[in-house]
């Protein structure tokens, strides 16, 4: 699975780079893992996993 199926069957804008809070905590998208986007958060050495819609708020486009 990649992000245009997690785009596609969450509706969402997920896309690498992009900033995103997280059930209150900032942070980046890196990859996508199956139906999840993996995310490091500010402040964070590793990216973990979270689902796309849970408690999900995308911020910006991906940097260029």
């Amino acid at each position: 699975m990649s992000a245009a199926y997690v785009r596609k069957m969450y509706g969402v804008p997920a896309k690498r780079g992009m900033r995103i809070i997280c059930d209150g905590n900032p942070g980046v998208i890196t990859s996508f893992d199956g139906q999840y986007v993996r995310v490091r958060f500010d402040g964070m050495k590793y990216p973990v996993r979270c689902h796309p819609t849970w408690e999900m708020t995308y911020l910006t486009e991906p940097a260029s």
